[in-house]
C-alpha cells in the first residue's frame, strides 16, 4: 500500500472526508513554497498536489498558469520540485506527496529517471492531466509498477462509455473535475457533483475526490459532503499570489480543511 492508500483507509476508519491542498512547487519562491507544504499538514491537509511548473498548463486557469510562470522565472524545474518533495520528506514521512502537472517535463527527463528520482524523492502518486488511458503505457503503467498510483481525472463530458476506461488502470483515488472548463473558473455544486461521484466510485471501487470551484469554507464542507473529499487550489494559490503571509496562507487552509471535516 502507498501513503495514499493508507491515508484514505484511516481515514475511512473515522468516517472523515480527505481535504486535498494544491500548491505550486517554486511559488512565489522555493523557500516559502516549502515553508508553506511543511505547514499544510498541522492545517489539516490530508493529501497534498504538489503543482510541476510548466509553460504550456492547458488545463489551468489564470491563477495557476501566472504561478507557474512564476516558479518557472524563479528557476524552478522537475528536478527541483523532488529536491522540495524529499525536504519536506525530512520531517514528514506519512503525509501523501502527489505530483500533479504535464508530461512534457517527465518525457524530457527519461520516464525511468523521473520514476526513481521521484520513489526516492517521497513522491506517492501521480496526476498528469494530458497523458489519456490509450497512452497507459507511456508513464500510467511504468508508474504503477515502480510502486507509485497513477489517479485520473474524470469530468462531467466523462460518459458511461468512457468511464470503464478512464478508471481502468486509475490508483489511490479518482479526481472529478466538477466542473467544464479550466481551473478556477466556475463554482463546483454539490447537487450536480453527487450522482456523478456515485457513478464513479460504482465504476471504480476507489475514493473519489472533487476538485474545480471550490474556493470556501462552505463549499468545501458542500461537497464533502457528497463526496469522500475535496481539492482546493487556485483559492490557496490566489493568496500566495496576493502576497500573504505563509501564516495567513495556512490558516485560510485551515478553515478550508475544518470546512471538508466537518461533513
Amino acid at each position: 500500500m502507498t501513503r495514499i492508500d493508507t491515508k484514505f483507509a484511516d481515514l475511512k476508519a473515522q468516517g472523515k472526508k480527505a481535504f486535498v491542498s494544491y500548491i505550486m512547487a517554486g511559488d512565489p519562491d522555493f523557500d516559502t513554497a516549502l515553508e508553506i507544504m511543511r505547514g499544510l499538514p498541522a492545517a489539516g491537509v490530508d493529501v497534498i498536489e504538489l503543482g510541476l511548473p510548466f509553460t504550456d498548463p492547458m488545463a489551468d486557469g489564470p491563477t495557476i498558469q501566472l504561478a507557474g510562470q512564476r516558479a518557472l522565472e524563479g528557476g524552478m524545474t522537475l528536478r527541483k520540485t523532488l529536491e522540495m518533495a524529499a525536504a519536506f520528506r525530512k520531517d514528514d514521512n506519512t503525509t501523501p506527496i502527489v505530483l500533479m502537472g504535464y508530461y512534457n517535463p517527465i518525457y524530457s527527463m527519461g520516464v525511468e529517471t523521473f520514476l526513481t528520482e521521484a520513489k526516492a524523492a517521497g513522491i506517492d502518486g501521480l496526476i498528469i492531466v494530458d497523458l489519456p488511458p490509450e497512452e497507459d503505457s507511456e508513464l500510467c503503467l511504468p508508474a504503477q509498477a515502480a510502486g507509485l498510483n497513477f489517479i485520473r481525472l474524470a469530468t462531467p463530458t466523462t460518459d458511461d462509455k468512457r468511464l470503464p476506461r478512464v478508471v481502468q488502470n486509475t490508483s489511490g483515488f479518482v479526481y472529478y473535475v466538477s466542473i467544464t472548463g479550466i481551473t478556477g473558473s466556475a463554482e463546483a455544486e454539490a447537487s450536480d457533483v453527487a450522482p456523478e461521484v456515485i457513478r464513479i466510485r460504482d465504476k471504480s471501487g476507489l475514493p473519489v475526490i472533487v476538485g474545480f470551484g471550490v474556493n470556501t469554507p462552505e463549499k468545501s464542507k458542500a461537497i464533502a459532503e457528497v463526496a469522500d473529499g475535496v481539492v482546493v487550489g487556485s483559492a490557496i494559490v490566489s493568496r500566495i499570489a496576493n502576497g500573504d503571509s505563509v501564516q495567513d496562507v495556512l490558516a485560510f487552509v485551515k478553515t478550508l480543511s475544518d470546512g471538508a471535516h466537518a461533513a
